[in-house]
């Protein structure tokens, strides 16, 4: 097995397509094909269903393809660290990120990078604390900045980079708008607006009230923090939410969590080792400011 094989097969499970695939490596698509049929025939199993109109793996192929992105991941690393060794870094970083996020000033951070690192090419991809964590498991990513993982993280090391208190998001006039902390167990009636279930933020707001024996209605579940705060400041419903919303809108209230509540954190993921060129960039995090105060809106909830 070659790793231009491996190369090869990721593109087309990529891609779903011979000629795209073929097209993206600038390679010729009958030595692309020949060279998956060969892989095929070495493993003794088929990667891809082959149609006239699609390409799809097969459960040996998705079984290949964590594998295989290791694998070319693992080569990518050692020839950074080689390069690393002479004082120069050279490749490609491929990074993810929370698009709304309090802890680093990312576009700041990769501007710096790139002037110090001219050799590397940078590659960012936004998306979902979950996704991206995956991805850097998998080695598709170098690094990713997302909300602290809940499970355990086997294969990856993980970096604090901010943490801050949740608040309650309600309505200017709702009856809490004007207290000056509210306890978690003091939310039982209320409606909620919040992320779709098995979204960080989501899952932190229900082991907090869990933890203080809420049963809370979702009725209202969005995908971005703009609209999460526009219905709550219309009234249509209250939020658990990292403090830095607060600064997103002056239509809601935000009051804070009493007691002991466990706090919402952005870490930095990589992979264990962690590349040459996600240690530099760890660097620049450090030295540089946190991220602006008026972000965009995004899907910080994930």
């Amino acid at each position: 097995m070659e790793l231009r094989q491996l190369e090869y097969f990721v593109a087309v499970a990529e891609e779903c397509h011979f000629t795209r695939a073929a097209g993206r490596l600038h390679v010729a698509q009958s030595g692309l094909s020949a060279s998956i049929r060969a892989l095929e025939r070495e493993l003794g199993a088929p990667l891809f269903v082959r149609s006239t109109r699609q390409v799809r793996l097969t459960p040996a192929g998705r079984a290949l393809l964590t594998e295989a992105r290791r694998a070319l991941a693992a080569t990518g690393a050692a020839r950074d660290a080689v390069a690393a060794a002479q004082g120069l870094l050279r490749g490609s970083l491929s990074v993810g990120a929370l698009q709304c996020q309090p802890a680093v000033d990312l576009p700041a951070a990769l501007a710096r990078f790139v002037e110090r690192h001219p050799g590397m090419e940078i590659h960012l991809r936004q998306g979902g604390s979950d996704e991206l964590t995956e991805q850097v498991r998998a080695g598709g990513l170098d690094l990713a900045v997302v909300q602290r993982p809940a499970g355990p993280g086997e294969g990856l090391a993980v970096r604090p980079l901010a943490a801050e208190p949740l608040v309650l998001a309600c309505a200017p006039g709702h009856p809490l708008a004007g207290r000056e902390g509210v306890a978690p167990h003091e939310l039982g009636a209320e409606r909620f607006v919040d992320f779709p279930a098995g979204w960080v933020t989501r899952d932190l707001a229900d082991r907090v009230l869990t933890a203080a024996g809420v049963v809370r209605r979702v009725p209202l579940e969005v995908t971005d923090v703009h609209a999460l705060l526009d219905l709550v400041g219309l009234g249509l419903g209250v939020a658990l939410v990292p403090r830095h919303f607060s600064r997103k809108t002056d239509r809601a209230r935000f009051v804070p969590l009493t007691g002991r509540v466990p706090e919402w954190e952005v870490v930095a993921v990589t992979g264990r080792p962690t590349s040459p060129g996600a240690a530099a960039l760890l660097r620049e995090f450090a030295d540089a400011p946190r991220a602006p105060k008026e972000a965009r809106a995004g899907q910080a909830g994930r």
